[in-house]
């Protein structure tokens, strides 16, 4: 921008801007998550861009792009990483589960209230049962027991 400042004012500016670009890198990546850095790249250029525009202009130098294209991870902290992903995905598929368990549980008690209202509900239910168990190719013997025999257990609750 100003070629005299440049030359006055830093002895090599496209050496000093390279290593001021390096060090901003550096403390700018080191600030944020590892995922971050991945996930909010333009986030971090105009963070760097800001950073350099300040440092620079007394140069009378003016960065006109900053971009964050590949970064170099060491072994341990893609490892970390990748730890890190699989206890999200365990994470959410527990939170999964416990939801589909909430539901099944509100179903059975709604099942129950219904059951309990209508004794009737009760009986089909228990037929309904014997079906099933019948039904599987096995050497089971059944022996259906009147439903009312049961209803004298459930009073005493």
């Amino acid at each position: 921008m100003d070629s005299n400042k440049a030359v006055i004012e830093v002895e090599n500016y496209l050496f000093a801007t390279s290593q001021l670009a390096q060090t901003t890198l550096r403390s700018v990546c080191g600030q944020v998550e590892l995922d971050e850095i991945l996930t909010e790249r333009e986030n971090i250029n105009t963070r760097l861009q800001s950073i350099l525009d300040r440092a620079t202009d007394p140069w009378g130098i003016k960065v006109t792009t900053v971009e964050v294209k590949h970064i170099d991870l060491p072994q341990e902290m893609q490892r970390s990483m990748a730890k890190q992903a699989e206890a999200e995905r365990e994470r959410r598929a527990k939170v999964i589960n416990a939801e589909g368990e909430y539901q099944a549980a509100t179903r059975l008690s709604e099942a129950a209230n219904i059951i309990q209202k209508y004794s009737e509900a009760l009986q089909l239910r228990y037929l309904q049962t014997l079906r099933e168990i019948s039904s599987e190719n096995n050497s089971l013997t059944l022996f259906p027991i009147p439903i009312d025999l049961f209803k004298l257990f459930l009073k005493k609750e």
